[in-house]
C-alpha cells in the first residue's frame, strides 16, 4: 500500500511541476529560453530521482521515508498553488 501511495504522491508532484511550467509566471518568462530549457530538464530529472528513491524506500518497508515524501509533496503543492494562483 505504501508503494501505491508513494507513486500517487509522485504523480502529484509531477502534476504540480507541470502546472508551474505552464503557468507563464514572470519568474519563468523572464529567463532566457536556453536557461529555461535546462532548468526544466534538471528539475524534472531531480523530481524523477526523488520519486525513484521514495519508491525504493517504500518497497524496502521504510515507511518513515514515505511520510517524508508526503511532506515534500505538501510543500510542492503549496508552492505550486502560490505560483499558479499569482500569490507569489
Amino acid at each position: 500500500m505504501a508503494l501505491i501511495i508513494t507513486f500517487l504522491l509522485g504523480m502529484g508532484n509531477f502534476a504540480c511541476h507541470r502546472a508551474v511550467i505552464a503557468s507563464g509566471h514572470r519568474m519563468l518568462s523572464e529567463m532566457p529560453p536556453r536557461a529555461l530549457q535546462g532548468a526544466r530538464a534538471a528539475s524534472l530529472a531531480l523530481e524523477f530521482v526523488l520519486l525513484c528513491g521514495a519508491l525504493y524506500a517504500a518497497e524496502a518497508g521504510a515507511v518513515h521515508w514515505v511520510w517524508l515524501y508526503g511532506g515534500y509533496f505538501l510543500v510542492n503543492l503549496g508552492a505550486a498553488w502560490s505560483i499558479v494562483s499569482g500569490r507569489l
